[in-house]
């Protein structure tokens, strides 16, 4: 090749490098008067029109050839075989690389720029040429091999996803509730308008004497602590010897979209409270609560103490926020101005539909929950595989308007829970420093709902003798780890410091599940062994139907 012909390229990609530049530092600009600095600017120009050169020499033949692009959506053979696919997909990892470096360098506060950050993002992953059937040689190669049937059966595919509302997640006609997700045997033994209450039916001859009441979240349904026998949190802490008794949050439908935080509290875990000391005749029962649950039950937990009350002899607190002071990248989506959107649409009454809770929590993750399924589902028509975790999280739930928005205001964008004083709830003052009672707290260490370290703040907000333990993996993942799979592992250490860096410093890393770490600090805190009850509830409490229930198959 003549140095000309090499020249020309060269001084196209240049020129396209600086109108990329300014185009797309002019649109940062326009964004609420961002600006990257000029330096910076010329400095990515000129980091761009090499390598962008380099990548086109490289695709030429010119030079050493191309590295394969390290990024799983283009590590299949079918891109390396098509040497304009290969370019293309380098051009786009650079391309985005720029982008994102642009949006990291632009001149303004920290939350602005995550939130150019996170729009940036999304715009990017959005632009994959893997997204996309004209751009993409591995579902183009798949085309050919099935003389054009995946293209069919990716369109029947996006047809069924739009009847059903939403992208499918694993093939959910292989799993139903109550035949082979939510199994554990129980009984229904209590219900109002916002809960029922399940019963589990002992699997050991004793029992101990202080019952277990768990607070799963209202933002999703309970069965994600009992998905399966093998993976079942509630089956197996049933199997240690606990009496086990759980919420299932109605998913609620317009008749009840004038439901407050207040009610949640009062006629949600207070009441379940009082049901499970009745049936079990305790005066203390020992209490966990997972995601938004655990916010609900120690807020509970507050206004009973603030009456005078002590019905917990323990508090277990599964990747829950009490200081919000860091939300993660929920925090993106939260300020004033949105918050007062919500209260004008549906702060007085309404819902909060849960298609649009999981498509939010979905684009957080975009390339692994949304991108993915684009590509196998629709480009490629491949049904993707059984896995009862997606099809939970693809079982959404509504929730009242007064109740999110009161929950949006006060912990995400006032963090007043922490403070003392600070709310009124169900007529008291609430005051976590009452709820002095032995807290295990539990965080996940990838976790990017619940920052493993707002975890951690709870050991600053709660008074009583506390255990942290950090979980690996994420949000669900984490805490769905049964010690037999023998996966992942967890820390732990004997000094509660004030800072989560300084914990994890001095922590011991050890294999596999929490569970029975978790097990081992409940047992001295769950009283004797005791008969197993004969029959689920009592007089007051009859049994009403099995578990799991009618509320958990209410659909959105």
């Amino acid at each position: 090749m003549s140095s000309r012909q090499s020249q020309a390229p060269t001084e196209a990609i240049g020129a396209s490098a600086q109108a990329f530049g300014h185009s797309v530092g002019e649109a940062l600009q326009a964004v609420a008067g961002l600006n990257v600095p000029w330096d910076t600017l010329s400095r990515l120009q000129s980091d761009y029109m090499q390598e962008a050169t380099a990548l086109w020499n490289q695709s030429l033949g010119d030079g050493e050839p191309a590295p394969k692009p390290a990024d799983r959506r283009f590590s299949s053979d079918a891109w390396n075989r098509n040497p304009m696919a290969s370019y293309m997909a380098s051009m786009y990892l650079l391309n985005a690389r720029t982008l994102l470096q642009m949006a990291e360098s632009i001149e303004g506060d920290e939350k602005t720029r995550q939130r150019v950050r996170f729009a940036v993002q999304q715009w990017i992953d959005a632009a994959s040429p893997a997204n996309y059937l004209a751009l993409n040689p591995e579902a183009q190669q798949r085309a050919l091999e099935t003389g054009g049937e995946s293209i069919s059966k990716g369109l029947l595919h996006l047809l069924g996803d739009v009847q059903q509302g939403h992208l499918s997640q694993t093939d959910e006609s292989l799993f139903e509730v109550g035949r082979n997700v939510a199994t554990t045997e129980g009984t229904v033994v209590f219900e109002n308008e916002l809960f029922q209450l399940i019963e589990y039916t002992p699997l050991t001859d004793k029992v101990h004497e202080k019952p277990l009441l768990i607070v799963p979240p209202c933002i999703n349904k309970f069965y994600i602590l009992d998905l399966q026998p093998e993976n079942s949190f509630v089956r197996h802490a049933v199997e240690q010897g606990h009496r086990v008794f759980l919420m299932s949050w109605v998913n609620a439908d317009e008749s009840l979209g004038d439901k407050t935080w207040d009610d949640y509290i009062e006629d949600g875990a207070i009441r379940a409270i009082t049901a499970v000391k009745a049936i079990a005749k305790q005066e203390q029962i020992n209490t966990l609560g997972f995601c938004i649950g655990g916010t609900i039950l120690a807020t509970a937990l507050a206004v009973l103490a603030a009456r005078g009350e002590k019905p917990a002899a323990s508090l277990t607190l599964l990747t829950s926020f009490l200081d919000f002071s860091n939300t993660g990248v929920i925090d993106l989506f939260i300020d004033e101005a949105a918050v007062q959107m919500r209260e004008m649409s549906i702060g007085q009454s309404g819902l909060l539909k849960g298609g649009e809770l999981a498509t939010t929590f979905s684009f957080l993750r975009p390339n692994d929950l949304v991108w993915n399924y684009v590509i196998g589902n629709y480009l490629k028509g491949e049904t993707p595989p059984p896995f009862d975790l997606l099809y939970w999280n693809s079982d959404s739930t509504n929730l009242p308007g007064p109740m999110f928005c009161w929950y949006l205001r006060n912990t995400y964008l006032e963090n007043k829970l922490r403070e003392p004083g600070a709310l009124t709830v169900c007529g008291e003052q609430v005051d976590l420093r009452q709820v002095d009672v032995p807290a295990f707290i539990y965080a996940s260490r990838e976790d990017h709902i619940v920052p493993w370290d707002s975890a951690y703040a709870s050991t600053r907000v709660l008074p009583g003798k506390k255990h942290f333990v950090l979980g690996a993996s994420g949000h669900i993942a984490g805490v769905i780890n049964p010690p037999a799979k023998k996966k992942r592992s967890f820390w732990t250490a004997s000094r509660l410091p004030a800072k989560a860096g300084d914990w994890f410093n001095a922590a011991k890393e050890q294999p596999g599940s929490w569970w029975p770490e978790w097990y081992a600090w409940l047992e001295p805190l769950a009283g004797k062994l005791v008969a197993a009850p004969k029959s689920p509830g009592e007089r007051t409490y009859r049994p009403i139907e099995p578990a799991p229930g009618r509320y958990v198959k209410r659909k959105a």
